[in-house]
């Protein structure tokens, strides 16, 4: 690795969703390679493996922690704060620790605050890892907030401070939900959501962590937050201008909704200029109400009722991360989904579209982002720096079957990539930009939301990703 820059991508979807606005479909040539002497070959196809043939996820390069039940929050040291047992198990202020005051940045407002803490038990990454993202799903009633910090120790015997992975809660009323720029030790630094090593080619690798959670609530209540969940995933992805192709194993095809970002193109601009932005929470809305969930009649009343597809506007305003200045936060969007009545979620990075298909198999969606220029995936007719979409399915041939949220209107959301484009344009951690500069990929991020108790195959593929 040769990078400094953390591999998290700016999601400029602007670009995106004027370009699918234009109308533009026609692949234009894919930016040449230097290395490849006739410039980026089309990707041959590949072999297709039998319907019935196992499908189990690998993903040697990443480490998922995740504390969630009555017995792992009673495994970790608590100052003030309290397990509660039982289904749906979760941790709450007990007896306040103290009180603090804190000023939100982004209002100037300084409010004092009673807090209770939470640290889990050292996790030491089966994978050294150069990056880590922190995800949680919480309750956070008027009056309450929290926030998620990530500690850990180097290779060289070395720790970190504790890192602020973000302030959180389901409204905008108390705190601005916020990330926190500006955060390092000579050795890594926080981009938003993302913990990264800052010279990833010295070999510095982040071996174990904790995770602290302080809970906050207005003094003299008896309010208090719900922590249901909370994890990290920790990678160590080599970069890589191209990935192989999997061997396509299923077909497939799950019947999500389809909602466009671009028909939300000028409302509401406080939140990143509006819905030519929301790829991300327009595809956290398409999977929540895949699940039967979403927004009631009355969470949507400050919503102009002539816009179309409503619960895009409420998702763009409670993922919004005012430090970011965007509805990008992988965080903070799987934190939205799981305010919702028995959800769950969770970033991470899966090694291949063959864990893909394993969870579309299960029932799954997925939440994928990447990043390409136009003419590098055939038939989007843009480019992107950055863009989430939903993965529902796979074709005979072994074609993703993709919502994507950059397309005129909902009809025409559901689109059929090639695999091979589509799966490196994922997998990748370098790329050329439109200036043939290289630049970051993600390197197989995406977000995962299922139900609190989900099927037996869907705990099955979920645990064998070790997020259960």
């Amino acid at each position: 690795m040769t990078s400094t820059t953390p591999r998290r991508t700016v999601l400029a979807a602007a670009v995106a969703a004027a370009a699918a606005t234009a109308g533009a479909t026609a692949a234009a040539p894919a930016f040449a390679d230097p290395a490849a002497p006739n410039g980026v070959p089309a990707a041959p196809r590949t072999p297709r493996a039998a319907e019935g043939d196992p499908v189990t996820p690998v993903t040697p390069l990443v480490d998922n922690s995740v504390w969630a039940s009555y017995s792992d929050w009673r495994s970790g040291a608590a100052d003030g704060t309290t397990a509660v047992p039982g289904h749906g198990s979760g941790l709450v202020i007990g007896a306040p620790a103290g009180r603090t005051d804190y000023t939100d940045p982004h209002t100037g407002k300084t409010a004092t605050w009673e807090y209770a803490t939470w640290t889990s038990p050292v996790h030491r990454s089966r994978v050294p890892a150069t990056e880590a993202v922190a995800s949680w799903n919480a309750h956070t009633p008027a009056g309450t907030w929290i926030q998620v910090e990530l500690r850990g120790s180097y290779t060289d015997g070395t720790g970190t401070p504790w890192y602020v992975m973000g302030r959180w809660a389901s409204g905008d009323a108390d705190i601005r939900r916020t990330s926190l720029d500006g955060q390092g030790d000579g050795k890594s630094s926080i981009s938003t959501d993302t913990f990264a090593v800052d010279d990833a080619a010295s070999g510095l690798r982040l071996v174990s962590y904790r995770l602290r959670l302080t809970l906050y609530r207005t003094p003299g209540t008896r309010l208090t937050p719900t922590v249901r969940r909370v994890g990290a995933m920790a990678s160590d992805i080599p970069d890589r201008f191209t990935v192989p192709p999997s061997v396509p194993r299923i077909s497939r095809e799950l019947t999500v909704p389809r909602f466009s970002q671009n028909i939300h193109a000028g409302q509401y601009p406080e939140y990143d200029n509006g819905g030519e932005a929301w790829c991300s929470p327009t595809s956290s809305s398409m999977v929540i109400k895949y699940w039967g969930r979403g927004p009631a009649a009355a969470d949507l009343a400050w919503i102009d009722p002539s816009y179309a597809d409503p619960e895009v506007c409420q998702a763009a305003r409670y993922t919004y991360d005012y430090q970011y200045e965007g509805c990008g936060n992988w965080p903070f969007n799987a934190a939205y989904a799981a305010t919702y009545e028995d959800m769950s979620a969770a970033v991470t990075r899966l090694g291949s579209l063959s864990d893909v298909e394993t969870l579309i198999r299960a029932g799954i969606p997925v939440i994928t982002s990447q990043s390409f220029l136009k003419g590098e995936l055939t038939g989007a007719g843009y480019g992107t720096s950055g863009h989430l979409m939903t993965v529902i399915g796979f074709t005979a041939d072994g074609d993703v079957i993709a919502n994507d949220p950059a397309s005129p209107d909902d009809n025409a959301v559901r689109h059929v990539y090639r695999r091979a484009e589509w799966e490196n344009i994922w997998l990748r951690t370098k790329r050329y930009d439109a200036k043939g500069k290289v630049t970051s990929g993600t390197g197989g991020v995406c977000y995962l939301y299922w139900p609190a108790d989900p099927a037996r195959s869907q705990h099955r593929v979920l645990a064998s990703l070790g997020l259960l």
